[in-house]
């Protein structure tokens, strides 16, 4: 699988109750490729508080010691809003094939948020795996990249 990511580094990876069978194949696949990843959990489906999971993810990104991070919860709202607290995050919520790949290519995001109540399996495990391989495109988007942490 072609990815414009950094290889060496692992794949942060978190989620609530309600995304950890979303997490668990999204896992499998990532370490079928030949991924490591860093699991900050839920390791369950037992209630949680997707904060718990997002902020370490989010964390691990900001200071590149992760590729990338993938974030799952019911509606995907919670985890991007907390990851986007992190300074040097962009995290994307993502509910179609063609907005993970323009996160990327337009927005040079870094996390991937996936809906697990609103999206079938099988179109998260593309998602992520189109996020993967889309590159920024710079040029006209860098410069409002650049504007995006200076409020």
């Amino acid at each position: 699988m072609s990815t414009v990511f950094d290889r060496s580094l692992p794949i942060a990876i978190g989620c609530d109750h309600a995304g950890f069978m979303y997490k668990e194949k999204i896992s499998a696949l990532l370490r079928e490729q030949g991924w490591t990843l860093s699991d900050h959990g839920a390791f369950s489906t037992d209630s949680v508080d997707y904060p718990d999971m997002a902020h370490p993810v989010a964390k691990q990104v900001a200071e590149g010691k992760a590729a990338f991070g993938i974030l799952i919860c019911g509606s995907g709202n919670g985890v991007a809003i907390t990851a986007n607290k992190e300074p040097r995050v962009r995290a994307a919520l993502c509910w179609e094939q063609e907005l993970a790949k323009l996160a990327r290519a337009h927005n040079n995001a870094n996390i991937i948020c996936v809906p697990a109540r609103f999206v079938p399996e099988q179109l998260a495990l593309q998602m992520v795996q189109d996020f993967m391989a889309t590159p920024f495109e710079g040029g006209r988007h860098q410069n409002r990249v650049d504007k995006i942490a200076g409020c």
